[in-house]
């Protein structure tokens, strides 16, 4: 179940870092290492790449806060992941 984040100790920085992560691990290794998933409706576009939103912000979260998030507990799209990287300056785009 969905619980309420505050993101506030989420920088750019911490996204950027995880974007890392996820360059360096590769896909597969990062799934299963965060416990996320491959996005199903938005992508997070970052220098000609794409990143999944909600896995990336989840372990950004980790990394600003050292609390580890599950996909459940936050809400991925529009009212959630979307909007948060948004606010930070990301590009995230609508698959399709």
């Amino acid at each position: 179940m969905t619980r309420s984040i505050d993101w506030q100790p989420v920088t750019a920085a911490d996204v950027e870092w995880a974007i890392g992560e996820f360059d360096r691990r590769g896909a597969d290794d990062f799934y299963e290492h965060s416990g996320f998933r491959p996005t199903l409706a938005y992508d997070l576009h970052v220098a000609g790449k794409v990143y999944p939103p909600k896995a990336i912000l989840g372990v950004a979260y980790e990394h600003a806060t050292g609390e580890k998030l599950g996909p459940g507990d936050f809400e991925g799209g529009r009212a959630g992941a979307v909007t948060v990287l948004e606010r930070l300056g990301f590009d995230i785009r609508h698959k399709g």
